[in-house]
């Protein structure tokens, strides 16, 4: 059994909880985590288009994708983009590195330590919004709803795993902040425009606009984290059904959540691998 006292001499652990104690009481990490709050309150209550008035998890999710979509990158990206260019500027890093530890250790802490307070705070947002909901609603779905914490959590480390990637990639923090926005606009406007592009060019675009999309666009759909996100949402939790220009979609037979969640852990894993590389190159 692991001790308590072994876990604090840990330089993973301290790194992470150092991570956690800087970044929990951070003003815009509260308010963000306000945020998710109110507007799963709010979208609960005005974010169906036949009714107002509370509607149960699964409505409530379906209603609040798109929102999801865009802030959680928002969230990852402001987290890790200055993770280790923002230390060495500071000139802390020269610090860290001083100590018996090597730098792998160093990146799986920060990593660590900011993906608990991504967690938390997606956890406590959208959880008590959850409870909030769950109180005034009859026979929700509980499941149905940490399956989409939990597939919104595993989202959120993919951002930050590519963010902090890129924090070791340029050598000013405000250029960091530059490629983590360029990152947000990537992934969520050029992307699917590409894949636009390439269905153009494959004469496919009308029958994907019929609801008629060919395994081959599902295939390339699955570059992008954020549409294989949606879709291991969308094959988890009823009300988020596949549609286009409101046509019911069907899913190709090799769609499995399995199959979602292996592809997220992938990005984590390789982005992670990337930054030890790239980390130690860096002269510091």
């Amino acid at each position: 059994m692991v001790s308590l006292n072994s876990i604090n001499k840990n330089p993973v652990f301290l790194i992470a909880k150092k991570e956690i104690l800087d970044n929990i009481r951070n003003f815009w990490i509260i308010i963000v985590t306000i945020i998710f709050i109110l507007l799963t309150l709010i979208v609960s209550y005005f974010g169906s288009i036949f009714s107002t008035g509370w509607h149960d998890l699964g409505l409530t999710i379906s209603s609040m994708m798109s929102f999801v979509t865009l802030l959680i990158p928002i969230l990852a990206l402001m987290l890790g983009y200055a993770t280790i260019i923002g230390e060495i500027e500071r000139g802390s890093m020269s610090s860290l590195l001083s100590l018996p530890l090597n730098r792998e250790e160093i990146v799986t802490g920060k990593f660590l330590g900011l993906g608990g307070v991504l967690s938390l705070s997606i956890l406590l947002g959208f959880g008590c919004a959850g409870v909030v909901i769950g109180i005034l609603v009859p026979n929700v779905n509980y499941g149905e709803y940490l399956i989409f914490i939990a597939s919104t959590i595993l989202l959120g480390l993919v951002y930050l795993s590519v963010s902090i990637f890129f924090s070791t990639v340029f050598k000013k923090r405000s250029t960091a902040l530059g490629g983590a926005i360029f990152l947000w606009f990537f992934f969520n406007m050029i992307l699917p425009l590409v894949l636009i592009g390439v269905a153009v060019a494959g004469k496919a675009l009308p029958d994907i606009m019929k609801g008629n999309i060919p395994d081959w666009y599902y295939t390339l759909e699955l570059i992008n984290p954020t549409s294989v996100y949606s879709t291991l949402v969308s094959l988890n939790v009823a009300p988020v059904s596949p549609s286009r220009n409101m046509i019911p979609l069907k899913y190709p037979s090799f769609y499995s959540s399995g199959l979602m969640v292996g592809i997220l852990l992938t990005w984590i894993i390789v982005f992670l691998l990337l930054t030890f590389l790239r980390f130690r190159r860096i002269d510091i």
